[in-house]
Protein backbone atom coordinates (compact mmCIF):
# COMPACT_ATOMS: atom_id res chain seq x y z
CA UNK A 1 0.00 0.00 0.00
CA UNK A 2 1.64 3.57 -1.00
CA UNK A 3 -0.29 4.77 2.12
CA UNK A 4 -1.36 3.38 5.99
CA UNK A 5 -5.66 4.32 5.29
CA UNK A 6 -6.47 6.14 9.00
CA UNK A 7 -9.51 7.49 10.00
CA UNK A 8 -8.47 10.91 12.02
CA UNK A 9 -11.17 12.22 14.86
CA UNK A 10 -10.95 15.92 15.00
CA UNK A 11 -14.19 17.17 16.65
CA UNK A 12 -13.47 19.84 18.65
CA UNK A 13 -9.45 20.33 17.87
CA UNK A 14 -8.00 23.39 15.54
CA UNK A 15 -7.11 22.51 11.90
CA UNK A 16 -5.01 24.90 10.15
CA UNK A 17 -6.39 26.33 6.28
CA UNK A 18 -3.87 28.08 4.99
CA UNK A 19 -5.52 29.73 1.73
CA UNK A 20 -8.28 32.15 -0.03
CA UNK A 21 -10.78 31.55 -2.57
CA UNK A 22 -12.90 28.12 -3.49
CA UNK A 23 -10.20 25.94 -2.64
CA UNK A 24 -9.60 26.80 1.02
CA UNK A 25 -13.27 27.39 1.73
CA UNK A 26 -13.34 23.53 0.75
CA UNK A 27 -11.05 22.54 2.94
CA UNK A 28 -12.75 24.46 5.67
CA UNK A 29 -15.82 23.09 4.96
CA UNK A 30 -14.68 19.66 5.17
CA UNK A 31 -12.72 20.39 8.59
CA UNK A 32 -15.70 22.05 10.14
CA UNK A 33 -18.26 18.78 8.69
CA UNK A 34 -15.82 16.64 10.78
CA UNK A 35 -16.80 18.62 14.03
CA UNK A 36 -13.07 20.74 13.31
CA UNK A 37 -12.48 24.03 14.19
CA UNK A 38 -10.79 25.74 11.09
CA UNK A 39 -7.83 28.33 11.94
CA UNK A 40 -4.93 30.60 10.84
CA UNK A 41 -1.25 29.96 10.60
CA UNK A 42 -0.96 31.97 13.42
CA UNK A 43 -2.80 29.11 15.65
CA UNK A 44 -0.17 26.09 14.51
CA UNK A 45 0.85 25.59 17.93
CA UNK A 46 -2.90 24.59 18.66
CA UNK A 47 -2.87 22.06 15.53
CA UNK A 48 -1.95 18.62 14.70
CA UNK A 49 -3.65 18.92 10.94
CA UNK A 50 -3.40 21.68 7.89
CA UNK A 51 -4.50 22.21 4.80
CA UNK A 52 -2.49 24.54 2.64
CA UNK A 53 -4.71 25.45 -0.56
CA UNK A 54 -2.85 28.59 -2.23
CA UNK A 55 -2.13 28.53 -6.22
CA UNK A 56 1.32 29.81 -6.26
CA UNK A 57 3.70 26.56 -6.23
CA UNK A 58 6.26 28.09 -4.31
CA UNK A 59 4.06 30.11 -1.32
CA UNK A 60 2.82 26.61 -1.04
CA UNK A 61 5.87 24.52 -0.85
CA UNK A 62 7.12 27.40 1.96
CA UNK A 63 3.63 27.48 4.22
CA UNK A 64 3.92 23.46 4.04
CA UNK A 65 7.64 23.69 5.23
CA UNK A 66 6.78 25.99 8.20
CA UNK A 67 3.98 23.95 9.49
CA UNK A 68 5.83 20.59 9.20
CA UNK A 69 8.86 22.30 11.08
CA UNK A 70 5.98 23.12 13.64
CA UNK A 71 4.84 19.57 13.99
CA UNK A 72 1.93 19.17 11.97
CA UNK A 73 1.11 16.96 9.30
CA UNK A 74 0.52 18.48 6.49
CA UNK A 75 -2.02 18.11 3.54
CA UNK A 76 -0.91 20.43 -0.14
CA UNK A 77 -3.80 20.80 -2.24
CA UNK A 78 -2.58 19.77 -6.04
CA UNK A 79 0.89 19.06 -4.87
CA UNK A 80 0.98 15.23 -3.62
CA UNK A 81 4.70 15.07 -2.92
CA UNK A 82 4.09 17.26 -0.62
CA UNK A 83 1.87 15.67 1.74
CA UNK A 84 2.16 13.91 4.86
CA UNK A 85 -1.27 12.81 4.02
CA UNK A 86 -4.14 13.10 0.92
CA UNK A 87 -7.89 13.03 1.18
CA UNK A 88 -9.87 10.62 0.16
CA UNK A 89 -13.12 10.91 -1.82
CA UNK A 90 -15.77 9.69 0.78
CA UNK A 91 -19.15 8.08 0.59
CA UNK A 92 -20.95 8.77 3.98
CA UNK A 93 -23.33 6.82 5.31
CA UNK A 94 -22.85 8.06 8.83
CA UNK A 95 -21.59 6.24 11.13
CA UNK A 96 -20.42 4.46 7.91
CA UNK A 97 -17.94 5.92 5.60
CA UNK A 98 -16.22 4.64 2.92
CA UNK A 99 -13.12 6.36 1.42
CA UNK A 100 -11.74 5.94 -1.90
CA UNK A 101 -8.05 7.41 -3.02
CA UNK A 102 -5.27 7.18 -5.08
CA UNK A 103 -2.95 8.54 -3.30
CA UNK A 104 -3.06 12.66 -5.09
CA UNK A 105 -2.99 10.29 -8.35
CA UNK A 106 -6.20 11.41 -9.73
CA UNK A 107 -8.87 12.95 -7.50
CA UNK A 108 -11.23 12.78 -10.89
CA UNK A 109 -11.24 8.48 -10.39
CA UNK A 110 -11.42 8.50 -7.02
CA UNK A 111 -14.58 10.49 -7.16
CA UNK A 112 -16.34 8.47 -10.22
CA UNK A 113 -15.22 5.31 -8.36
CA UNK A 114 -17.40 6.88 -4.92
CA UNK A 115 -19.65 7.65 -7.55
CA UNK A 116 -20.45 4.49 -8.37
CA UNK A 117 -20.38 2.64 -5.58
CA UNK A 118 -23.18 5.53 -4.13
CA UNK A 119 -25.76 3.77 -6.34
CA UNK A 120 -25.06 0.24 -4.57
CA UNK A 121 -24.75 0.98 -1.04
CA UNK A 122 -28.31 1.52 0.34
CA UNK A 123 -29.07 5.00 2.54
CA UNK A 124 -29.67 3.02 5.63
CA UNK A 125 -26.28 1.04 5.68
CA UNK A 126 -25.88 4.24 8.80
CA UNK A 127 -28.80 2.94 10.57
CA UNK A 128 -27.57 -1.14 10.22
CA UNK A 129 -24.23 -0.14 12.09
CA UNK A 130 -26.35 1.93 14.68
CA UNK A 131 -28.38 -1.40 15.71
CA UNK A 132 -25.38 -3.42 15.44
CA UNK A 133 -23.25 -0.93 17.82
CA UNK A 134 -26.75 -0.89 20.30
CA UNK A 135 -26.74 -4.84 20.18
CA UNK A 136 -23.12 -5.35 20.59
CA UNK A 137 -23.94 -6.48 24.76
CA UNK A 138 -26.59 -9.11 23.33
CA UNK A 139 -24.59 -10.48 20.40
CA UNK A 140 -21.63 -10.93 23.50
CA UNK A 141 -23.95 -13.07 25.92
CA UNK A 142 -25.45 -15.06 22.61
CA UNK A 143 -21.82 -16.05 21.51
CA UNK A 144 -19.04 -15.18 23.96
CA UNK A 145 -16.00 -16.97 22.13
CA UNK A 146 -14.83 -13.69 19.87
CA UNK A 147 -14.51 -16.35 16.59
CA UNK A 148 -18.07 -17.91 17.49
CA UNK A 149 -19.24 -14.03 17.42
CA UNK A 150 -17.35 -13.23 14.29
CA UNK A 151 -18.84 -16.28 12.27
CA UNK A 152 -22.35 -15.56 13.21
CA UNK A 153 -21.76 -11.38 12.10
CA UNK A 154 -19.88 -12.78 8.82
CA UNK A 155 -22.71 -15.10 7.96
CA UNK A 156 -25.40 -12.81 8.80
CA UNK A 157 -23.81 -9.55 6.94
CA UNK A 158 -22.78 -12.06 4.08
CA UNK A 159 -24.55 -12.11 0.35
CA UNK A 160 -28.42 -12.55 0.83
CA UNK A 161 -27.48 -13.15 4.52
CA UNK A 162 -30.08 -12.22 7.44
CA UNK A 163 -28.40 -8.84 7.77
CA UNK A 164 -26.94 -8.27 3.99
CA UNK A 165 -25.85 -4.66 3.99
CA UNK A 166 -26.86 -3.96 0.58
CA UNK A 167 -30.55 -5.05 0.99
CA UNK A 168 -32.59 -2.49 2.60
CA UNK A 169 -33.87 -2.82 6.23
CA UNK A 170 -31.21 -4.37 8.18
CA UNK A 171 -31.83 -2.68 11.14
CA UNK A 172 -34.97 -3.61 11.65
CA UNK A 173 -33.45 -7.24 11.56
CA UNK A 174 -31.11 -7.38 13.79
CA UNK A 175 -33.14 -8.08 16.83
CA UNK A 176 -35.21 -10.97 15.16
CA UNK A 177 -31.67 -12.25 13.93
CA UNK A 178 -30.53 -12.58 17.42
CA UNK A 179 -33.47 -13.95 19.12
CA UNK A 180 -34.16 -16.59 16.40
CA UNK A 181 -31.70 -17.49 13.68
CA UNK A 182 -28.59 -16.37 14.74
CA UNK A 183 -25.44 -18.75 14.76
CA UNK A 184 -22.06 -19.01 15.16
CA UNK A 185 -21.94 -21.49 11.97
CA UNK A 186 -19.16 -24.62 12.22
CA UNK A 187 -15.78 -24.90 11.80
CA UNK A 188 -14.53 -25.67 8.84
CA UNK A 189 -11.64 -26.10 6.73
CA UNK A 190 -11.70 -25.46 3.04
CA UNK A 191 -9.28 -26.53 0.43
CA UNK A 192 -9.15 -23.95 -2.30
CA UNK A 193 -6.89 -24.70 -5.91
CA UNK A 194 -6.46 -21.58 -7.49
CA UNK A 195 -6.17 -21.58 -10.98
CA UNK A 196 -3.50 -19.02 -11.39
CA UNK A 197 -1.65 -16.16 -9.01
CA UNK A 198 -3.62 -13.52 -10.38
CA UNK A 199 -6.23 -11.81 -8.13
CA UNK A 200 -8.79 -11.17 -10.09
CA UNK A 201 -9.18 -14.86 -11.51
CA UNK A 202 -10.93 -15.84 -7.70
CA UNK A 203 -13.83 -17.05 -7.52
CA UNK A 204 -16.37 -14.66 -5.40
CA UNK A 205 -16.83 -17.74 -3.42
CA UNK A 206 -13.01 -17.79 -3.29
CA UNK A 207 -12.78 -14.60 -2.29
CA UNK A 208 -15.45 -14.34 -0.16
CA UNK A 209 -14.31 -17.60 1.65
CA UNK A 210 -11.01 -15.38 1.79
CA UNK A 211 -12.19 -12.54 3.56
CA UNK A 212 -13.90 -14.73 6.00
CA UNK A 213 -11.14 -16.94 7.16
CA UNK A 214 -9.70 -17.08 10.41
CA UNK A 215 -6.50 -18.84 9.06
CA UNK A 216 -5.20 -18.87 5.96
CA UNK A 217 -2.85 -21.87 5.31
CA UNK A 218 -0.68 -21.50 1.94
CA UNK A 219 2.11 -22.89 -0.10
CA UNK A 220 4.91 -20.59 -1.57
CA UNK A 221 3.43 -20.37 -4.85
CA UNK A 222 0.71 -18.10 -3.42
CA UNK A 223 1.34 -14.08 -3.99
CA UNK A 224 1.18 -11.97 -1.69
CA UNK A 225 -1.57 -10.17 -3.54
CA UNK A 226 -4.06 -12.79 -2.92
CA UNK A 227 -2.72 -13.30 0.17
CA UNK A 228 -3.77 -9.54 0.69
CA UNK A 229 -7.73 -10.26 0.24
CA UNK A 230 -7.66 -12.30 3.54
CA UNK A 231 -8.50 -10.54 6.63
CA UNK A 232 -5.57 -8.13 7.92
CA UNK A 233 -6.18 -10.18 11.43
CA UNK A 234 -5.93 -13.36 10.20
CA UNK A 235 -3.45 -15.73 10.81
CA UNK A 236 -0.85 -17.23 8.33
CA UNK A 237 0.86 -20.05 8.11
CA UNK A 238 2.60 -22.19 5.55
CA UNK A 239 2.06 -25.46 4.51
CA UNK A 240 2.66 -28.18 5.93
CA UNK A 241 1.25 -27.55 8.99
CA UNK A 242 -1.82 -28.83 11.14
CA UNK A 243 -4.93 -26.72 11.12
CA UNK A 244 -6.61 -25.27 14.19
CA UNK A 245 -9.18 -27.06 15.78
CA UNK A 246 -11.32 -23.65 15.69
CA UNK A 247 -12.83 -21.24 13.66
CA UNK A 248 -12.56 -21.38 9.51
CA UNK A 249 -9.68 -22.31 8.12
CA UNK A 250 -8.81 -21.77 4.17
CA UNK A 251 -6.25 -23.62 2.62
CA UNK A 252 -4.78 -22.17 -0.48
CA UNK A 253 -3.17 -23.96 -3.31
CA UNK A 254 -1.52 -23.30 -6.19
Amino acid sequence: MHSLPLFHRIAGSRVVVVGEGDMAEAKARLVERAGGMPCGETEAHHARLAFVALEDPKAAKSAALRLKRAGLLVNVADRPELCDFTLPSVLDRDPVLVAVSTGGASAGLAKHLRLRLERFLPQTLGELANALNSARSALRNRFPDAAHRRQALDEALGENGALDPLAAGGAERVAEWLAGNASAGSNRIVDLTLTSDDPEDLTLRQARLLGMADTVIHDDGVPVTILQRARADAVRRKLPCDPPEEGLTVILRI
